[in-house]
């Protein structure tokens, strides 16, 4: 099971509504629980889709193994 997220935002000074709902959407898909949330919901995923997952994985591993 995964991990539990309590995420709390709060909007800045005079920033917009459009504004607040991306930087949410954003820190959200950091997190990983947009990702999630797909995986739980589809059954089937194709097999270009698996690939590029499994890319996008190794990249963000040797992105922090380099810093």
């Amino acid at each position: 099971m995964a991990r539990p997220i309590n995420l709390e935002l709060k909007p800045k000074k005079n920033e917009s509504q459009e504004r607040f709902i991306k930087r949410f959407f954003k820190i959200l898909s950091k997190e990983g629980v947009i990702e999630q949330y797909l995986e739980r919901t589809k059954f089937y995923k194709k097999p270009s889709e698996i690939k590029k997952n499994k890319k996008k994985k190794r990249k963000l591993i040797n992105n922090k193994e380099r810093k």
